[in-house]
């Protein structure tokens, strides 16, 4: 880059020595061990960065370092500047080592720079200055409306301004996919490039809302700086499935069954059947819900659901099955107690009658005990009438 310049005192002629080295040196061996001989080192930076061109000698004679453009311009001699551009500074200056920044760098700023110290002969070291441009903020195109599920989207991504150039990676919900290779084309009148990458898929209903992102890859960027994303949206018919109210549908009691449909977009009629049959007088419809007012025996059977989303129309079934109602099933609680009251007249009973045996067991003993007394207190009875040796009968 040609920086505007203006005349410094006595420095016309440094530039003068300058050329006339660059045309003499092919005439001189410099060593690897020369301690005069100035080191610099290449640099790479980016577009709107600064970059350090640092020069160094082993030794000093007192001769001052100059630092010169790639159009062979004098930036620096020692600590005095030879160019009225602000974004070049001194950064640091002593008998060893002239260091220079240039700030806000441009792809114009890209080429050879060199130091150079005026000893004799004149000794000259090149640092090459690599300017990257930075890409821009990827643009995704070619999604339009939502996508009809087996259908295929393709989309394009587009990034400017890069040099080299960058490299475009495709993600979907961090999961990285493969898309076409990489076109890239030059920029007219620029050293950069825009790079265009397409992506094409077959999408699924496990696509709806995916988030598709297109990422850029390049030196001057920190992975992950620069990227786009597109969410897309994919129309498929419902999922239907059929909730009862409860598991066990009592006889008599109220019961609903709720047709339940995901799919996109949402389902926007609901219709209710009876396989092999009309729907039961007491059942009544309300949108995706079916209600009974009291059941009966002879609403079993399958019933079913059609959900249409005007994608297409999906079919849900549920077989009925009424059970028993309360009246017609024993009372566990009452049974219960009547067990209970059962067990408590058997066990009265049972002690009356054991309490009269006692008794009679009691007033039995009382009275054979007595008997008994009295016949062994008088004896046995005695007899009245006598008889007589000779035969006669003898009266007492």
């Amino acid at each position: 880059m040609a920086f505007p310049s203006y005349p410094v005192p006595g420095l016309w002629t440094l530039s003068l020595l300058t050329l006339l080295a660059a045309s003499v040196q092919s005439n001189f061996i410099v060593f690897d061990d020369d301690p005069m001989q100035p080191v610099t080192q290449d640099e790479t930076v980016s577009v709107g960065g600064t970059v350090t061109l640092t020069c160094r000698v082993a030794e000093s004679d007192n001769s001052s370092l100059q630092w010169s453009n790639t159009a062979q311009q004098t930036l620096y001699f020692g600590e005095k500047r030879a160019l009225r551009d602000n974004r070049i500074q001194l950064h640091r200056s002593t008998g060893t080592e002239l260091s220079i920044t240039i700030g806000d760098i441009q792809l114009s700023d890209e080429g050879e720079y060199t130091c150079s110290i005026f000893t004799m002969p004149v000794r000259t070291a090149r640092a090459t200055v690599t300017v990257l441009g930075v890409p821009g903020k990827p643009q995704i195109s070619g999604y339009e409306d939502a996508v009809q599920e087996g259908g295929k989207v393709t989309l394009t991504c587009t990034s400017s301004g890069s040099k080299p150039p960058a490299k475009l990676h495709w993600y979907r919900d961090q999961e990285e996919l493969t898309g076409r290779p990489d076109v890239v084309e030059s920029n007219p009148g620029e050293p950069t490039y825009t790079v265009i990458s397409e992506l094409t898929l077959t999408v699924g209903r496990s696509d709806d809302n995916a988030l598709i992102a297109c990422a850029v890859d390049h030196p001057s960027l920190a992975p992950g700086d620069k990227g786009s994303e597109q969410r897309i949206r994919v129309l498929f018919t419902p999922d239907v499935t059929i909730q009862p109210e409860s598991d066990l549908p009592r006889e008599g009691g109220k019961f609903h069954l709720q047709c339940i449909a995901n799919g996109n977009p949402e389902p926007i009629s609901y219709v209710w059947q009876k396989k092999d049959g009309e729907l039961p007088p007491l059942a009544k419809v309300d949108g995706s819900v079916l209600r009974f007012e009291m059941l009966n025996k002879s609403d079993n059977g399958m019933y079913l659901c059609q959900a249409d989303n005007g994608i297409g129309k999906v079919q849900g079934q549920y077989t009925l099955l009424v059970q028993d109602g309360p009246d017609n099933i024993a009372d566990p609680t009452a049974m219960s107690t009547s067990s209970g009251v059962d067990h408590a007249v058997i066990g009265g009973v049972v002690a009356v009658i054991v309490f009269i045996l006692l008794c009679l067991l009691i007033v039995l003993g009382r009275y054979l005990i007595r008997h008994k007394g009295t016949y062994l207190t008088h004896g046995a009875p005695t007899n009245t009438h006598a008889r007589t040796p000779a035969g006669t009968r003898t009266h007492l």
